[in-house]
C-alpha cells in the first residue's frame, strides 16, 4: 500500500517550509514535504533575502508587513533556529521624475501602519555618508527593515515543522500531481507515489511544468538572475542599509564576514529553457555592469575587489507579481508561484495564509484574492496606482519576454 498524507507540500524553499510549518501548527494532519535536492536549493538559497516593506501596491506591502514580526521575533513566532535578521534599515531611491509617486507610495504604506518616511539629502548623508546623493531630492527610509539569512530562515521553518511532526523527504522529486474526477489524489515522486487529499506546489521554477500540466493559465517564465559581491575598501568600510535604487536599476545589501562586502543585483534576466543545465555562477560581463552601477551610487567602490557572485532561477509573471491560489477546477490543489525574485520577505505571511486557507476554508491573516491566477484572464493585472517608471530593480516591472 502506498504511503498516505493529508497534505503534500512540494518544494523545500522558504515558502514551502513556511507552508509546512504553519499547516502543522494548525493540526492539518499528516504533512509530507518533498524536496528534489536539499533545503533552499533553488531560488531561496540564492536570494538577497531583503526584508523591506516598500512596494508600489498595497497587497504585497501587506504581505511584507505581516511577515516582518517573524523576522523581528523569530523565537516567539517560530521557535527553532534563527532567521539571521539584521535590522540595517532600507533606503528607497527612485528616478527624479518619480518623486511625486514616491511620496504617494509612502503615504499608502504609512496608512497600512508601516514605519516609513521621506528623508532629504542632508539626512541621507548622515545615514549613508559615503554615498553620492546629489541626484536625490528625497528618498523613502524604513528603519525597521533590513536583511536576513535565507538558508537559516528555511532551516528554521523546517526544524520547527519537523518538531511538529512534518515528514521532510529530501532528494525526493515530485514528478506529477495525480488527479481523478476533478480532485487531487496525491503525487508521483522519484521514490514512488504518495496519496494525499491536498497538494501545495511551492517549488519555484521547477513546478512550472506541473502547473502547466494542470492547466494553470498564468504565464510563468523561468529566468536566470545574478548577483555580484564586492569587498568595500577601508574608506567605505562601514556597514550600510539595504538599498533599492530604481534610478540606477539595482539593489544593494551588506554581505559576508562582518558584513564588510556589498552584494549588488541589477535588472538583467535570461530566460531559461533548461532548468538543470544552467550555470549557478556569476558572468564576467554582469559583474562589470554591476560594478559600474554601484560606483555611481558609492564612488568609493571604484577600486573594490570582486569577491564572487552567483545565479539563481526565479519565475516571472506578466505583471511581475506572485500567484498564490487554489486550482479553480481541481479540488485540493494550491500553488505559490511567480515569485519574481521577491517572495523571501513575504514567505512567513504566505505560509500562514495558505495554511489558513487549507484548514479553515479562507485566508485570514491577509487577503490573497489580488494574487489569484485568474487576474490575467480577467485583464486585471496587479499594479499599484503609482508604479515607478523603471520598476523595482530586484524585479523589473516591465520586461518583454515574448
Amino acid at each position: 500500500m502506498e504511503p498516505a498524507a493529508d497534505v503534500v507540500v512540494v518544494g523545500g524553499g522558504v515558502v514551502g517550509a513556511s507552508v509546512a510549518m504553519h499547516l502543522a501548527a494548525r493540526h492539518a494532519g499528516r504533512i509530507v514535504l518533498c524536496e528534489r535536492r536539499w533545503p533552499a536549493a533553488g531560488a531561496t538559497g540564492k536570494s538577497g533575502a531583503l526584508v523591506r516593506m516598500h512596494y508600489t501596491n498595497e497587497p504585497e506591502a501587506r504581505l511584507a508587513f505581516a511577515s516582518l514580526p517573524y523576522f523581528q521575533h523569530w523565537g516567539d513566532k517560530v521557535g527553532a533556529g534563527s532567521a539571521g535578521f539584521v535590522p540595517a534599515g532600507m533606503v528607497r531611491f527612485v528616478a527624479p521624475a518619480d518623486q511625486a509617486k514616491l511620496r504617494a507610495n509612502v503615504d499608502m504604506l504609512r496608512g497600512i501602519g508601516i514605519n516609513t518616511f521621506l528623508v532629504g539629502p542632508d539626512e541621507l548623508r548622515r545615514i549613508v555618508p559615503c554615498w553620492n546623493v546629489d541626484d536625490v531630492a528625497a528618498a523613502a527610509y524604513e528603519p525597521d527593515s533590513g536583511f536576513a539569512d535565507p538558508v537559516a530562515t528555511t532551516h528554521g521553518f523546517l526544524s520547527r515543522a519537523r518538531d511538529l511532526g512534518v515528514e521532510i523527504m529530501l532528494g525526493t522529486e515530485v514528478r506529477a500531481v495525480r488527479t481523478a474526477r476533478d480532485r487531487v489524489q496525491g503525487v508521483e515522486t522519484s521514490g514512488g507515489p504518495i496519496a494525499a487529499g491536498a497538494v501545495v506546489l511551492a517549488g519555484g521554477a521547477w513546478t512550472v511544468p506541473m502547473l502547466r500540466d494542470l492547466g494553470v493559465r498564468a504565464a510563468l517564465r523561468p529566468m536566470r538572475t545574478q548577483v555580484a559581491v564586492f569587498r568595500r575598501p577601508p574608506a567605505v568600510e562601514a556597514a550600510h542599509p539595504v538599498c533599492i535604487d530604481s534610478h540606477y536599476e539595482m539593489w544593494l545589501r551588506p554581505e559576508g564576514p562582518h558584513f564588510a562586502s556589498t552584494l549588488v543585483g541589477i535588472s538583467q534576466r535570461q530566460e531559461l529553457d533548461d532548468l538543470d543545465g544552467w550555470s549557478e555562477g556569476v558572468d564576467g560581463p554582469y559583474a562589470w555592469r554591476a560594478r559600474e552601477r554601484l560606483v555611481r551610487r558609492i564612488p568609493g567602490m571604484a577600486h573594490a575587489p570582486m569577491r564572487g557572485g552567483w545565479a539563481g532561477a526565479i519565475t516571472l509573471t506578466d505583471d511581475g507579481k506572485p500567484v498564490i491560489d487554489r486550482h479553480p477546477s481541481i479540488a485540493g490543489v494550491w500553488f505559490c508561484t511567480g515569485d519574481d525574485g521577491s517572495s523571501f520577505k513575504t514567505a512567513p505571511a504566505v505560509g500562514c495564509a495558505v495554511a489558513e486557507w487549507i484548514t479553515g476554508g479562507a485566508p485570514r491573516l491577509v487577503d490573497l484574492r489580488p494574487f489569484r491566477a485568474a487576474r490575467f484572464d480577467e485583464g486585471a493585472p496587479l499594479a499599484g496606482a503609482h508604479e515607478y517608471t523603471v520598476g523595482e530593480p530586484d524585479r523589473p516591472r516591465r520586461i518583454m519576454l515574448g
